[in-house]
C-alpha cells in the first residue's frame, strides 16, 4: 500500500535523498523547507511538491512525517502532526525502515563517506547490480544523490551526526576513520568513539576498516569478520607505488592479502582518495564483482559535487570547491591540490563551520593551512547554532599559523580581494560546508567580466 510521506527539511542532503527513494518507489511524497536548494529543485523537476516556509497545512493528508535533525520540536508542522496523531519519525529511525528489505552497505567515518559511497555505487552499477543508493552529495556521474535501484543492494552514507547511523543494521560496513567531530552532539572524543563502537556492533556480515587510521583500526567487534585497507603493511587491501597521472588523480598497484592484483587509475586526486578507492574495491570484491571490471571503470568516476570540484576557469585562474570543514579534511584537500597543481599559486578560502566545532578544534585548524600560499578566512557559518559573540572569524584568522592570512566578514569582500590579487596560474580553493563556495562563483563572474571588457576595449 502506497503512503503519503511528508518530509520536513526536504531541501537538505539527507532528507532529499530519502524523498527521492520514496518517490521512485511509488509513494506520494511532499516536503517543506525554509529556502530552496539544489536538492529540492531537483525533486521539484521530478514532480515532488515542495513548499517553502513551514505551515500547518503543508502536512494535509500525510500518513507519516519524517523530520530532519535540524528541525526543532516546536516546528509548526510537527505540532500540527502531533495534534492530528500522525506518526513522526526522525531520519535515523526512518533509514532503518527504508533499507530493511535490502542488503545494506553502509559507509561511516569522520571523512570520506560521500566519495567512498559514490565509488561503491559506481562499481556495483558497472557490474550490472543496479544498487539503490543514498549519499551526502550529488554524484556527478549519476546526476543525483539518491536512486531506487532494481537490485538487492543498498549503498548508504552512514551519517554519525545526531547518531543517525545507529538506525541502520548493515550487512557490510566501511569505517574510513574515527576522529572527533560534531562536538554539539559528542562533547568528548570518547562519546564520539562510543557511537562508532555501537554502530559496528550492528553490522551483520563484514566490517571493513582503514588500518592507517588508529580510531578505525581499533574497531573489531568480537565474532564479526573484518578486513582492512590502507598503505600500512598488513592491510588486507593495500596500495603501493602511488604516482600522479595525467587525469589529475593517482595510479597505484592494488594488493590483496599481499598478492598484486594489478594497476588502478583514478581521476580523484590525493592519497585520501587512494584509500577511498581501496575501501570500494574491498566492498565490491566481497560482493563478487570481478577486480578487472572494477579496475576498468574506476578511471571514469568523476566524484561528487563539492568534493574537489573544479567549478570553472577565467583569466587563467582555476576555482575549485571542496566541502572540507574539519582540520584533517583541509590538510588532505590542500595536499591533493598540491599534487594536481604543483606549480600553481594556491589560495585557500576557508569559511569556518559551526561555533562548537571551531571552539573545540581551533588549535588543529591553526596548523591546517601550511600547504597554501595565501589564506583567506570569512565569518563563521553558524548553521544550526546561535552566534557566539566571543568567537568570530577574525579570532580564527588570528590563530592561523601562516605568513599571509586575510579576514573578510562578507563573502563579497573576499571575492573582491581575490579579484585584485590573483594572477594567471593561480588556483583558488574554497573550503566550506556552508555557502562559502559563493566566493569562487563571484570571483569567476568578476574575472570573466573583466576579461570581456578588455577584449571589447
Amino acid at each position: 500500500m502506497k503512503r503519503h510521506v511528508h518530509l520536513v527539511g526536504i531541501g537538505g542532503a539527507g532528507l532529499s535523498a530519502i524523498a527521492r527513494i520514496l518517490h521512485e518507489r511509488g509513494d506520494k511524497v511532499t516536503g517543506s523547507d525554509l529556502t530552496t536548494s539544489v536538492f529540492s529543485q531537483a525533486l521539484e523537476r521530478d514532480g515532488v511538491l515542495v513548499s517553502y516556509g513551514h505551515r500547518a497545512e503543508n502536512i494535509a493528508d500525510a500518513d507519516i512525517i519524517v523530520a530532519s535533525s535540524a528541525i526543532p520540536y516546536d516546528n509548526v508542522e510537527l505540532q500540527a502532526a502531533r495534534r492530528a496523531s500522525i506518526q513522526i519519525l526522525h531520519r535515523a529511525a526512518f533509514l532503518g525502515e527504508l533499507t530493511a528489505s535490502s542488503q545494506t552497505i553502509a559507509v561511516a567515518g569522520t571523512h570520506g563517506k560521500t566519495t567512498t559511497s559514490g565509488l561503491i555505487t559506481w562499481l556495483l552499477n558497472a557490474a550490472g547490480l543496479s544498487p539503490s543508493f543514498v549519499v551526502g552529495g550529488m554524484l556527478s556521474d549519476f546526476g543525483t544523490n539518491a536512486r531506487a535501484g532494481g537490485g538487492p543492494h543498498f549503498v548508504i552514507e552512514a551519517d554519525e551526526y545526531d547518531r543517525t547511523f545507529l538506525g541502520l543494521r548493515p550487512s557490510v560496513a566501511v569505517v574510513t576513520n574515527v576522529e572527533h567531530d560534531h562536538p554539539d552532539c559528542y562533547p568528548t572524543p570518547e562519546d564520539f568513539r562510543h557511537a562508532f563502537e555501537t554502530f559496528t556492533h550492528q553490522v551483520e556480515d563484514l566490517l571493513i576498516v582503514c588500518l592507517d587510521d588508529p580510531g578505525a583500526a581499533s574497531l573489531a567487534p568480537s565474532g564479526l569478520p573484518r578486513e582492512t585497507y590502507g598503505l600500512t603493511e598488513g592491510s588486507t587491501w593495500r596500495a603501493e607505488e602511488i604516482s600522479s597521472n595525467s587525469a589529475g588523480g593517482s595510479d597505484f598497484l592494488v594488493l590483496y592479502r599481499d598478492e598484486t592484483l594489478g594497476l588502478v587509475r583514478t581521476r580523484l586526486p590525493g592519497e585520501h582518495n587512494v584509500l577511498n578507492t581501496l575501501a570500494a574495491l574491498a566492498v565490491s570484491n566481497y560482493l563478487d564483482v570481478d577486480f578487472n571490471i572494477s579496475r576498468d571503470v574506476l578511471s571514469d568516476f568523476h566524484g561528487a559535487d563539492r568534493r574537489f570540484q573544479i567549478v570553472g576557469e577565467a583569466a587563467g585562474v582555476i576555482v575549485i570547491d571542496d566541502y572540507a570543514h574539519h582540520p584533517t579534511e583541509i590538510k588532505a584537500t590542500l595536499s591533493a591540490a598540491r599534487q594536481r597543481f604543483p606549480e600553481a599559486t594556491l589560495w585557500a578560502v576557508f569559511q569556518p563551520h559551526t561555533y562548537s566545532r571551531i571552539r573545540v578544534l581551533l588549535d588543529d585548524f591553526a596548523e591546517s593551512f601550511t600547504q597554501a600560499d595565501h589564506v583567506i578566512l570569512t565569518e563563521i557559518f553558524a548553521a544550526r547554532e546561535e552566534p557566539d559573540p566571543f568567537l568570530t572569524g577574525r579570532i580564527v584568522a588570528d590563530r592561523i599559523a601562516h605568513s599571509d592570512v586575510q579576514f573578510f566578514e562578507r563573502l563579497s569582500q573576499a571575492a573582491e580581494y581575490l579579484m585584485q590579487h590573483v594572477s594567471p596560474g593561480s588556483v583558488v580553493l574554497t573550503l566550506s560546508a556552508g555557502d562559502g563556495n559563493q566566493v569562487g562563483q563571484l570571483l569567476l563572474q568578476g574575472l570573466a567580466s573583466r576579461e570581456g571588457e578588455l577584449q571589447d576595449g
